[in-house]
C-alpha cells in the first residue's frame, strides 16, 4: 500500500517532531551540520541541570541565549501548517514534539493535540517552590540571573535540561499515542535523544508504519517503512496535500 493511502486510511497518525521542522521558521537546530552545538560544542554546558544549578555564570549565559532567541519572533512554516491542516481535514493527528517553541499550536493545532515532551519556553518555573510565570514577564525584568518573586529561588525556563527526567505523565500519554498510531511520522528529529526517540520503537512494535522525514540519517532508519530525505518544508506539505486530495 502506498504511503499516502496508509495515512489516509489511518485511524490515528502520530507525529514526533524535532528541531528540524522549525529551522525554516528561522530557529536553528542543535545537532545539524550548522547546529548550535555543532558550531559551539561548549554551549551544551548551559543546558545541563547540574551546571545550571551550580554556576551563576552558566545561568547568565543560558538566559542571555534565550533573551534574544529567534523563537520569540518565529512564525509557523509550511510544515507546521500542513500538519494542522491535515488534522482539520479529517485525519486524526497527534503531535509529540521535542520542540519548546509552541509553533504547532500557533499553526492552528489544538493544544490538547500537542504533547510538549521537553516543555515550553513560554513558561518559567521556580526550582524551589514550583511557581510558574510567563517567560516574557521574567525577561522583561532584565535580570541576568532571575529569581522567584515568591521565594527567591532559582528560576529555570520550563524546559527539560540534560540530567532532568521528562514529565512522567506527559511521557506516558505520548507512549499511548505512539502505541495507538497506525502511521507514525518522525519529522525533523535526529532521533538521538531518549526517551523521546524510543517512541518510534513503541509505534513499530504496536504495528505502526514508521515514516522518517529528516535530512540526516538517524539511528531508527532501519526500522522505518519509508525514509524521506527531502526538504521538510517541501515534503511534509506535499505529503499532507496528497492525503487530503
Amino acid at each position: 500500500m502506498k504511503l499516502i493511502d496508509r495515512i489516509r486510511g489511518a485511524r490515528l497518525v502520530g507525529v514526533l517532531t524535532g528541531a528540524g521542522i522549525s529551522t525554516a521558521s528561522g530557529i536553528p537546530d542543535y545537532r545539524g551540520p550548522d547546529g548550535v552545538w555543532t558550531r559551539e560544542p561548549s554551549a551544551v554546558n548551559a543546558f545541563t541541570l547540574e551546571n545550571f544549578m551550580a554556576d551563576a555564570d552558566v545561568r547568565r549565559e543560558f538566559w542571555r541565549s534565550y533573551r534574544g532567541h529567534a523563537a520569540w519572533r518565529a512564525e509557523p512554516n509550511a510544515a507546521h501548517r500542513a500538519l494542522a491542516d491535515l488534522d482539520g481535514g479529517g485525519v486524526a493527528v497527534r503531535v509529540l514534539t521535542q520542540n519548546v517553541d509552541g509553533l504547532h499550536q500557533k499553526a492552528g493545532l489544538a493544544a490538547r493535540k500537542v504533547l510538549e515532551l521537553h516543555g515550553s519556553m513560554h513558561t518559567t518555573r521556580c526550582t524551589a517552590c514550583a511557581a510558574r510565570f510567563p517567560t516574557t514577564e521574567v525577561l522583561e525584568r532584565g535580570d541576568d540571573d532571575p529569581r522567584c518573586a515568591h521565594c527567591g529561588g532559582i528560576l529555570q525556563l520550563d524546559v527539560v535540561l540534560f540530567g532532568q527526567t521528562l514529565d512522567g505523565e506527559v511521557l506516558g500519554r505520548a507512549r499511548n499515542v505512539a502505541a495507538a498510531s497506525e502511521v507514525f511520522l518522525a519529522v525533523g528529529s535526529s532521533l538521538q535523544v531518549e526517551p523521546a526517540a524510543s517512541l518510534c520503537t513503541v509505534a513499530v512494535r504496536a504495528g505502526a508504519t514508521l515514516v522518517i522525514v529528516n535530512r540526516q540519517p538517524t539511528p531508527y532508519d532501519e526500522d522505518a517503512a519509508f525514509v524521506l530525505r527531502d526538504d521538510i518544508e517541501t515534503v511534509v506539505p506535499e505529503l499532507c496535500a496528497a492525503v487530503r486530495a
